[in-house]
């Protein structure tokens, strides 16, 4: 596309996976839109030891600007005013949920340093913590800023995000779902190091944990003779069955073994995404882009996206994760995978997604013009 968009985006991290689970969705929106002419400069805090696990160095489709504000102090202030500055005069100003530290700092600085002409978009990708805590608070700071935002963008929600944010005074609201880049995550040999007939990757989180117990761990303690694995932080201290073998955290590079070694992988939803629906977890589309048998635990909107039993296979509780297991062959799996992957290939790529997200974009821009 000639003559894109010049876009500063604040984010958690784009250069590292570590406690940051929206890494590999920027990664795909960024990577696309700069494929698309775009010109995109990414703003992220020196925080959670982030710098410290990189899985990528700076790419060459973003420039990315890391500013010191480990600690909400006077210095960390300082550092985000700095990269504040950097980014007055951008045709788009991205403001990403979950950045960390400073949120309310950024979610209103991003507004105030808008130029005329240029657009202010909040980008949420965990709009049902956001609603959730917004909706309990009406002291929230960041609940007045939502009328003042040209475009509210959320990975996920469907519409009854669409309608909560509406509700709010969202001018507009869209859901700009998650996906797969082709080119990162693909089918690959199996690795013995992910040898499993279940596979889960995820971090532990409050409103997950629960949902794990019953998906995951109690089918492993079912399931004695069958091999289990678990990757992702903060699981080292949770009592597990000895036939689950805990990775810690699993590097994106390593993301395709995982997906393709074991017979199926497990995608669980947190608690607040299933309730709202609509909200595929960005595992689900890298998962199937690779070509993996994905098991999935129920959430309203799977049908709008994959065809279960014959793309995906989906688990109202615990048992239902059971009774895939034993019943499903590998012959299976892989025609469940294949077929998965076509899918995706088809529909979910995020050149797709910015292709949407361009089409909304310009008459969204046309409008703000002075």
């Amino acid at each position: 596309m000639a003559n894109g968009f010049e876009i500063a985006f604040f984010g958690s991290s784009l250069v590292s996976a570590y406690w940051n689970g929206a890494a590999t969705y920027y990664r795909g929106i960024i990577r696309a839109l700069h494929e698309r002419g775009h010109r995109v400069t990414f703003y992220e805090p020196d925080a959670y030891d982030r710098q410290a696990h990189r899985d990528i160095p700076d790419p060459d489709w973003a420039k990315v600007v890391v500013y010191d504000a480990q600690r909400e102090d006077v210095a960390g202030r300082d550092a985000v005013q700095r990269a504040l500055d950097m980014a007055q005069g951008a045709d788009i100003l991205v403001k990403a949920s979950g950045v960390g530290v400073f949120d309310p700092l950024l979610e209103a600085a991003v507004l105030d340093i808008k130029p005329p002409g240029a657009l202010a978009i909040f980008w949420d990708v965990d709009a049902p913590a956001t609603l959730d805590r917004v909706q309990a608070d009406p002291s929230d700071p960041f609940l007045p800023l939502i009328p003042q935002y040209d475009l509210i963008l959320t990975y996920g929600g469907g519409q009854p995000v669409i309608e909560a944010y509406e509700a709010l005074g969202a001018r507009q609201c869209v859901p700009i779902y998650n996906a797969f880049d082709p080119a990162t995550h693909y089918p690959t040999a199996p690795d013995p190091r992910f040898e499993a007939d279940l596979g889960f990757l995820g971090n532990r989180l409050p409103d997950r944990e629960e949902r794990v117990e019953e998906f995951f761990i109690e089918v492993a303690a079912a399931l004695p003779e069958r091999r289990f694995l678990l990757g992702g932080n903060g699981w080292d201290t949770k009592p597990l069955p000895s036939n689950v073998n805990d990775l810690g955290h699993v590097y994106t590079r390593d993301h395709n073994a995982f997906n393709c070694t074991p017979m199926a992988v497990l995608n669980i939803c947190r608690e607040s995404m299933a309730r709202y629906g609509w909200s595929p977890a960005t595992r689900v589309f890298e998962a199937t882009g690779a070509g993996a048998c994905l098991i999935t635990d129920y959430w309203r909107g799977i049908a709008d996206f994959y065809a279960p039993d014959d793309e995906i296979l989906v688990a109202h509780s615990g048992d239902e994760v059971q009774e895939h297991i034993q019943s499903l062959s590998p012959e299976r799996a892989r025609a469940i995978g294949a077929a998965a992957r076509k899918r995706a290939l088809a529909e979910h790529t995020y050149r797709q997604r910015v292709m949407q997200l361009e089409r909304l974009l310009n008459p969204v821009l046309a409008r703000s013009k002075p």
